[in-house]
Order: structure tokens, then C-alpha cells, then sequence
């Protein structure tokens, strides 16, 4: 398993948010591009690959404020879940937060994602939006260092 790393070549960009697409867009038949927004240029951009190239596990991280960040679009192959590559992709992120000056990052998890964010120290704060009409997130925050 490689390091948790930013895309470096195209391919692996193209690769990046194919990905993103797959997991967290195409299931609900939303078209290539909504796995984007205009925060990418000014965003923290982390994926672990395997040896191969394959990328499997992505996630990003962009400033709220002077002291938050929040982190978006965590997404993990369906076939590796359950191997810890979200966790590693989660702390690096956070870790590139603190080194950025934040205090605390936040994120809008789908519902049944929440217990992985609870064990990795994030809180409820409220629920969220309704994406698709369907999928009900929640606001979370953690308080980094704490």
C-alpha cells in the first residue's frame, strides 16, 4: 500500500476524481463534473494508491475560516473498505489542517457514515442537507490536538 500523497500526474488526477465520481455521485445518477466544485484550486488534495496505480481512497480538505477547515468528498473504493485506508486518509488530512493553522475541522457526513467519523473523534453537531432528495448528512466537527 503507497503513502497517502497528493495526485501528481494527470492520470492520476483523472483517476482522483473518477473516483470520487463513482462513490459519491454516479450511484445516484448524477453526471460527471458534480464531483466538483470551485473550491478544487484552493482545496488540499489526498489519495492512497495501491502498487499497481490503482487509486483507492481519496478525500479533501479546504479552509472555512482563519482557525477551520472543512473536509469533503472522502471517498473509498467499495472493495477495500474496512482496511483502514479511510482512517489514514482522515488523519492526514487533519494533520495538514493543523499544519495550516487550523483548530478544528468539520465535515457533513451521510448518515451512515457518522459512526466511523464518531470513532475517529468527530461530534454531532446538527443534522445537515438532504443530498439527492435521499441521503440525509449530518454536520460534524472535532476540535484538532484535542
Amino acid at each position: 500500500m503507497s503513502e497517502v500523497r497528493a495526485p501528481a500526474s494527470g492520470a492520476e488526477w483523472a483517476a482522483y476524481y473518477a473516483l470520487r465520481w463513482r462513490v459519491l455521485r454516479a450511484p445516484w445518477n448524477q453526471p460527471r463534473g458534480s464531483e466538483k466544485d470551485d473550491l478544487e484550486g484552493d482545496a488540499v488534495h489526498l489519495m492512497i494508491g495501491d502498487a499497481d496505480g490503482r487509486v483507492l481512497a481519496v478525500g479533501r480538505l479546504h479552509r472555512l475560516d482563519d482557525d477551520s477547515g472543512q473536509i469533503r468528498y472522502m471517498a473509498v473504493e467499495p472493495d477495500c473498505r474496512g482496511q483502514g485506508l479511510g482512517t489514514r486518509l482522515l488523519r492526514e488530512l487533519e494533520r495538514a489542517a493543523a499544519d495550516s493553522g487550523m483548530l478544528r475541522t468539520e465535515l457533513h457526513a451521510r448518515e451512515g457514515c457518522v459512526p466511523f467519523y464518531e470513532k475517529a473523534g468527530y461530534r454531532v453537531i446538527e443534522s445537515s442537507h438532504l443530498l439527492f432528495g435521499k441521503i440525509q448528512h449530518f454536520r460534524m466537527e472535532k476540535v484538532l490536538g484535542g
